[in-house]
């Protein structure tokens, strides 16, 4: 089996749990948060950099490295490992989610979707079995199953009509996949219905994939709507099998997240809001560029070990991100990842020694949302 993972602790009182996920490119501790690296590359992060700051495993994009450089050319390269020369895990979404923020540039039928280039108008069409190819090509340990994203707000009808041709395509993904060091995982949908999400999970767990993604939350609701979402999905999914909530990456909601059984996250999040002097910290988000902190010599954040909290203070990396000076971007976005990798860390080892609840309690009494 390419992917496996491996029960180390469930609390013993809520459904959080520490793991191990073993891939062909090493094995991670979970929950983990997954840096993304959309073009196949973190921004503004090197490759040694990433490790140092102990990601193990990082996402790209097959929608955005399908239109360029083009997976056949990843290939040629030797796959994406080598591409980029990253020796850690590699997970590849399958570009549903790109696909369906295209909105009119995108038409969906039961074969797959057409869309046209956000670059340069082209026209293009995916399938399930195109997408599996792609990400073979890409040589990910982990690629997903080809889906369609339902939005938010969705009548019952379109999300369950949406869902099941979801499954369908999961079906079509897995019939094509050939890659023995590949796992292929299925995504859940249903909307924000508790009765489509049954289906969906049901479905999906018939057809035995590796691991199993949470998709279609975060794209607008309520964060409490998706929690209620999760606290109906997770149940239904198998306690041996990961389990991947996709593009989340806010502590609060890794919180919450990790709460109800979730072993991985990805999110761009903290890459984009640190290119925006927007930095995490164990008492909420700082805007570090804001006016407040000229004369403010303290590090980002007193408790933080990274890079930039070890070495500079916030009116430095002010004064670097007001003169549009690249090492300030930098920074922010060493902090933001850091800060995140090791809010997971913490989080198992509260798991482990069976106090996450007392995590939780600590986390909110002092986090401005």
């Amino acid at each position: 089996m390419a992917v496996r993972y491996e029960l180390i602790k469930q609390c013993s009182q809520t459904g959080a749990r520490a793991g191990r996920l073993h891939t062909p490119h090493g094995t991670f501790d979970t929950p983990i948060f997954m840096p993304v690296g959309t073009q196949a590359t973190v921004k503004a992060m090197s490759p040694h950099e990433l490790k140092a700051m102990g990601a193990g495993i990082i996402l790209s994009n097959t929608y955005h490295l399908y239109l360029r450089p083009g997976h056949e050319l990843v290939a040629e390269a030797g796959g994406l490992h080598a591409f980029m020369q990253w020796d850690g895990g590699i997970l590849t979404d399958s570009g549903g989610f790109q696909v369906f923020s295209l909105g009119p540039l995108r038409k969906i039928t039961e074969e797959g979707v057409t869309f046209r280039s956000h670059l340069d108008g082209s026209k293009h069409f995916l399938s399930p079995e195109r997408a599996t190819e792609v990400q073979m090509s890409l040589g990910a340990d982990i690629i997903m199953a080809f889906d369609e994203c339902v939005p938010y707000p969705a009548e019952h009808d379109y999300a369950k009509a949406s869902t099941e041709r979801t499954t369908r395509w999961a079906e079509r993904c897995k019939a094509v996949h050939a890659r023995d060091k590949q796992a292929l995982f299925g995504i859940v949908q249903g909307g924000m219905f508790k009765d489509l999400r049954s289906m969906s999970a049901r479905d999906l767990v018939e057809l035995d994939f590796p691991g199993y993604a949470i998709g279609g939350l975060s794209v607008g609701e309520p964060k409490e709507l998706m929690y209620e979402m999760l606290e109906h999905t997770v149940p239904l999914l198998p306690i041996t099998k990961p389990r991947y909530l996709m593009g989340v990456g806010t502590p609060d909601c890794l919180v919450e997240g990790v709460l109800h059984g979730i072993d991985m996250f990805d999110c761009v999040f903290p890459t984009r809001v640190a290119r925006n002097g927007t930095v995490m910290t164990s008492q909420g988000r700082l805007v570090v560029k804001n006016a407040e902190f000229a004369r403010d010599f303290r590090p980002i954040d007193s408790q933080c070990g990274c890079y930039a909290c070890r070495n500079f203070s916030r009116a430095y990396i002010r004064h670097l991100l007001k003169t549009e000076e690249i090492f300030g971007l930098r920074l922010t976005t060493t902090h933001n990842l850091y800060f995140l990798i090791h809010f997971m860390k913490d989080m198992r080892q509260a798991i482990i020694e069976d106090r996450f609840l007392e995590f939780r309690v600590a986390f909110w009494s002092h986090y401005q949302r």
